[in-house]
């Protein structure tokens, strides 16, 4: 049995306690959150390092923040800092802090004002930058600085780095596009910084607070050290971020106090609100993905392409384009990198065009093709053009993954950012690159590299494992090897990422300049509370150095790697964020979008999961020895020990309550396994932890009546007047409520075994099978009807088995086999192993005989080819199939409609099915294809019913949230010409539960349509 896990003792939450009952006593509306969940999940970023914060802040608006910097101020609290978050993806600890973290994200996320006339946006901070876009779009403008995690980046994030990407030779840096900033000062000042004129300047000067002494300061040293500031600073599109002395004043001569906030990392100032500037979405665009031998001519070539003044030129080594050939993405891209005799590439450009009208696009795709297609100076294996919006998206989305994608290889060496964003002059980029890689080729360490060529910034991250004695040594050894070189060839380290925990290199890059940083500091922050150590200090506090922060290695070595690689990359999360996406459409991840929780998310999660396994590492206990002696344990002693845990008060703070709770929202979608670049699985390690956990504490009521629902329902549907009298009834309703269970199914009258009868379809014995003929078993196909499809929605199952007759085929019913599902997702992994192996058995005779099989519902089909994968014991020979994928390989076996239908038709798939087998979308498409239809995939995101989640009663709020979402507008807006369909039984239950309306499958909708 596992132990009770109890996190060390915190010397700062007896004063963390007082700080938050003094903000709420001062009128903070906000939340404060001080559990060892939240504090573990805020604890890591996208780097190496990992800081515990002492808690949490989720303001709520400017007032708040101002609460905050009063509060902190008072002699009780005068060793308390404070550090910001936005989407919490840096790549370098900036926001990593022990002290309070106050993050804007969850509250303080609204668009304030979207002026079109004047191109002026005013947003608080914590609004996402690709949130903002959706919301320009229809104006026809949009926010223009471009990185790669666009969808969970917030804005008060990318003023706070100076962020950009792609792009950013034609759009700047964020700091570009800064009209105005409203900022909270430590005293708790509440102030808009603008642009000044002099007669302005010099009024504000006069003033006797902070904010006339920092004009005071900023000011002098523009004016007193310009000759220093023009020889430090680099003439690079990549200037350096943070205390942006080159700047202060603009070309128009006014003073641009916001050059000095913007890059600054939170460490003068907090961001409640900016004002933006944007700009019109171009009107034409294509993009030309160029395929080379290696990554150097690749490199070599870039510089020729920037010549011909494109709007950006992005380059892609063969370690990142091999990822990217396993990504969700890649199915979408496939036909614009197409594979020729002479091998794949092993590097590739791309190269965007942009123009205001199709005649001047069609010119500069000329300009370029000619010098590509010239002869005498081709380095290239070929080249494609992509012109659709969709698809130059898609192809922009790879290269976005990439920096996720570096983490997605197998061991514990693996790719790591701390020297991934130098920037050098573009004309020296060739040989910089040369020198970097000889510096780690001398390591042996291998790297993957992609870059903003144009502006010749180069990522790359070389592969450590830093629970390593001598891997460690190597994140200073690098770092100072490529801090000598960025500076022999005239550039800076920090060309994209800020500087955050490497700030050490600060006083060397700014040289004589770095005392006037200190000033500046000081007149912000003369305490040095906001960020300390990062940038510069106003005190004698050091610096925080590279190797003198804790490491997350340092964290994981206590685990071990065999235990690392046993829980489904739960510890292999780099932090990337990419479930952090904003966007209602995106699948991953409903739960953190329902509730804006980030414990609630993959990476949250993951986070928790990882703690929990070092916390049993030093306990010295192996929790997959621990489930072993679990399931052989005797059932009664067993109980009694659950019982008593469960009731004991000594176990409130057992952290494992803390994982249970984030793993109770999780929906096990799947959807993480299969988007996360990293392909961290939830569901997997989930239902790993659910069965240790349960081992020690009592499960509720509902979780054996759900896990015995493939063996329950046949007895059901025996009596299923008695059944649906039940579910329908108020008595029957509220007595499942009491089991913690709603939103329960009827059966219908209709009976598939019966239809079976009717239709000659016998059921597939793999005896019966065995005595057919070669051509009949060609002939054959056998459809694996899951329980729910079965007995809730025979109608599809019968459309799948009529279809099959049309086709001139002669289909079976597979004899009922327990598939699984519902035991695993809720931790029963014993019953689960030994039910997945009986099926195994029965489904690997019949696959021997080379017939197909044909699942129904997507997640339980799906299931065949993940959690029956994952084990030795039940893993298929042949897999179970998805209908699409069944039809697409006989689609010359598909009858024609007798007429043409006249309706829209729009699918909305399952999400297990997008984002676990992204190519079966396109199987729907040719198959309405070939009957003439052009079929909508909606742009959905969860349903919320996801299996079984929906019909657990806790969970119904986020499941009618989810909906709410992006299915309720999409169902709601079908009119009477609309066909709309879904793939997924749970999808379909959740829209006759809220819309009372019933929606068909996709097989229902073939089937009918052939006749």
């Amino acid at each position: 049995m596992l132990p009770r896990l109890v996190s060390a003792k915190d010397s700062s939450k007896q004063q963390v306690g007082a700080f938050g009952r003094r903000l709420a006593a001062r009128g903070f509306r906000g939340d404060v959150e001080i559990d060892d969940g939240a504090r573990t999940v805020a604890s890591t970023d996208n780097s190496i390092y990992q800081v515990k914060p002492a808690a949490l802040l989720y303001p709520r608006g400017a007032d708040d923040l101002r609460i905050i910097a009063t509060t902190i101020s008072e002699p009780a609290f005068s060793d308390m800092t404070i550090a910001p978050r936005g989407g919490g993806t840096g790549t370098n600890g900036q926001s990593l802090t022990s002290g309070v973290i106050v993050d804007c994200s969850k509250h303080m996320n609204r668009i304030l004002e979207i002026d079109p006339v004047r191109r002026i946006a005013r947003v608080e901070a914590g609004v996402v930058k690709d949130q903002l876009n959706k919301a320009l779009r229809p104006h026809g403008l949009f926010f223009a600085p471009e990185l790669s995690t666009s969808n969970r980046a917030t804005i008060g994030g990318m003023i706070s780095t100076d962020a950009c990407g792609q792009g950013s030779c034609l759009y700047g840096k964020t700091s570009n596009h800064v009209l105005g900033l409203r900022v909270v000062l430590c005293d708790g000042i509440d102030w808009w910084s603008r642009p000044l004129g002099d007669a302005e300047l010099e009024k504000i000067k006069t003033r006797e607070d902070r904010i006339g002494e920092i004009h005071r300061v900023v000011d002098g040293i523009a004016g007193d050290k310009s000759e220093l500031i023009a020889a430090t600073f680099p003439k690079l599109n990549r200037y350096m971020t943070g205390y942006d002395l080159a700047h202060i004043r603009r070309e128009d001569g006014r003073f641009d106090l916001n050059a000095v906030l913007c890059g600054s990392e939170g460490t003068l100032a907090m961001i409640a609100e900016a004002e933006l500037n944007v700009l019109p979405i171009p009107a034409e665009a294509a993009l030309i993905n160029i395929r080379y031998d290696d990554f150097n001519t690749a490199l070599e070539d870039a510089r020729r392409l920037v010549a011909l003044k494109v709007a950006s030129v992005e380059t892609v080594d063969e370690k990142v384009l091999g990822l990217a050939k396993g990504d969700i993405v890649w199915t979408s891209i496939a036909r614009f990198f197409p594979e020729d005799a002479s091998g794949s590439a092993n590097g590739i450009n791309l190269v965007e065009l942009l123009a205001d009208d199709r005649e001047e696009l069609e010119r500069k795709l000329a300009d370029v093709a000619a010098a590509l297609d010239d002869l005498s100076s081709a380095r290239h294996k070929g080249y494609t053009v992509a012109r659709d919006r969709a698809e130059i998206e898609a192809i922009w989305s790879m290269r976005k993954r990439a920096v996720g994608l570096l983490g997605n290889v197998e061991g514990p060496v693996r790719p790591v950012p701390f020297v991934e964003d130098t920037a050098v002059p573009p004309e020296h980029l060739a040989a910089y690159i040369g020198e970097f890689r000889a510096l780690l080729d001398a390591e042996g360490l291998d790297y993957g590299m992609f870059g903003h060529v144009d502006a010749g910034v180069l990522h790359v991250r070389p592969a450590l494992d830093l629970t390593r004695a001598d891997h460690q040594p190597l994140v200073r050894k690098i770092s100072d090897g490529v801090v000598a070189l960025t500076r022999k060839y005239g550039g800076v380290l920090w060309g994209e990422h800020g500087k955050g925990v490497r700030s050490e290199y600060v006083p060397e890059f700014f040289g004589d300049l770095y005392p006037c940083l200190q000033d500046i500091k000081s007149a912000f922050d003369p305490e040095d509370r906001l960020n300390p150590g990062k940038i510069a200090s106003a005190t004698s506090r050091p610096l925080l150095k590279i190797d003198e922060v804790p490491l997350r290695g340092d964290f994981d070595r206590v685990i071990g790697n065999d235990i690392r690689a046993a829980f489904d990359n739960a510890a292999y999360c780099n932090g990337n964020g990419a479930c952090f996406d904003f966007d209602a459409a995106s699948p991953m991840c409903p739960s953190f979008k329902a509730t804006g929780d980030r414990r609630y998310s993959p990476k949250g999660r993951a986070a928790l999961m990882r703690e929990w396994l070092r916390l049993l590492a030093e306990r010295q206990v192996d929790p997959r020895r621990e489930a072993e002696t679990q399931r052989g344990a005797n059932r009664f002693g067993n109980a009694l020990r659950r019982t008593f845990n469960s009731l004991n008060p000594c176990n409130r703070d057992d952290f494992s309550h803390e994982v249970r709770a984030a793993m109770d929202t999780c929906l096990a979608c799947k959807a993480c396994a299969g988007q996360c670049p990293v392909k961290v699985s939830v569901p997997a390690f989930r239902s790993k932890f659910l069965e240790l956990y349960y081992g020690r504490y009592l499960r509720p009521l509902k979780d054996p009546i759900v896990a015995a629902i493939e063996t329950t329902l046949p007895l059901m549907a025996r009596i299923r007047p008695a059944y649906n009298l039940l579910t329908g009834s108020h008595a029957g309703q509220s007595l499942m409520r009491l089991a913690g269970l709603t939103a329960l199914p009827a059966m219908p009258a209709i009976s598939l075994r019966r239809e079976a009868v009717r239709l000659g379809v016998r059921v597939a014995t793999p005896e019966r099978l065995e005595k057919l003929l070669a051509e009949e078993r060609a002939q054959s196909v056998v459809v694996v009807a899951d329980v729910f499809s079965t007995h809730f929605d025979p109608a599809v199952v019968i459309a799948m088995i009529e279809l099959a007759l049309k086709m001139g085929m002669k289909p079976w019913l597979a004899a009922s086999q327990q598939n699984g599902k519902a035991l695993h997702v809720h931790g029963y992994l014993g019953r689960f192993e030994k039910a997945a192996a009986k099926s195994r058995d029965y489904l690997d005779r019949i696959s021997r005989m080379g017939i197909p099989l044909i699942g129904i519902d997507p997640s339980m089909t799906l299931t065949y080819r993940g959690e029956y994968a994952a084990l030795p014991s039940a893993r298929l020979q042949t897999p179970v199939l998805l209908p699409q994928e069944w039809l697409a390989a006989n689609l010359g076996r598909v009858p024609l409609p007798k007429a043409s239908p006249r309706e829209r038709f729009t699918l909305l798939a399952h999400c297990t099915e997008r984002t676990n087998a992204p190519a079966a979308l396109k199987q729907w498409s040719l198959l309405f294809e070939k009957l003439g239809i052009k079929l909508e995939m909606a742009d959905v995101g969860c349903c919320g019913m996801a299996g079984t989640f929906g019909h657990e009663l806790r969970n119904r709020p986020i499941s009618e949230k989810l909906y709410a979402m992006s299915w309720q507008d999409k169902i709601a807006g079908s009119g009477t010409q609309d066909v709309v369909m879904a793939t997924g039984f749970s999808c379909r239950s959740q829209v006759a539960k809220m819309e009372h309306r019933t929606i068909p499958h996709p097989i229902e909708v073939l089937n009918n349509l052939i006749g």
